[in-house]
């Protein structure tokens, strides 16, 4: 199920509207290039136009992110897109049903894959994980940088 790009109401404690995007799977993950184009979609309504270095950056984690789950985590999963009060900051989670944190993989020139979270962090101004019941959460916030276009 996905749940379209939307302005959400306004909240008492934010200062504008809220841009999200949500997509659960089940068992068939979902296509990379559609949660790519989510993001594209996301950011340009925000005024961050898609060939520009942070739609760029923010395309990359999703893709790790997404990827890490559908690898390491059989069964249902969940992404969300978050642009809050303030439109220069991506909040991206991941929800799947692994309990088993992401650990980045030793550096090693010469392997081929096993980059992904080293990426992230790199791109990234916060990567945590929150554990729960049923799996866990892997949050990573990226600040845009660039002001949005007017």
């Amino acid at each position: 199920m996905v749940i379209p790009l939307r302005n959400q109401a306004k909240d008492e404690h934010r200062e504008a509207a809220a841009l999200r995007y949500s997509a659960v799977w089940d068992t068939q993950g979902p296509s990379l290039a559609d949660t790519r184009q989510a993001v594209r979609t996301l950011l340009s309504r925000a005024g961050h136009p898609p060939d520009q270095q942070p739609s760029q950056d923010a395309q990359i984690v999703v893709s790790e992110l997404v990827t890490n789950a559908l690898r390491h985590a059989p069964g249902p999963g969940e992404l969300l897109l978050e642009l809050t009060g303030n439109p220069a900051l991506l909040r991206i989670t991941v929800r799947d049903t692994s309990r088993t944190p992401p650990r980045p993989a030793a550096r090693t020139p010469d392997r081929i894959g096993g980059h992904g979270l080293h990426l992230i962090a790199r791109l990234c101004d916060r990567l945590h994980t929150v554990l729960g019941d049923q799996g866990k959460h892997v949050i990573a916030e990226l600040r845009l940088h660039k002001a949005p276009a007017p």
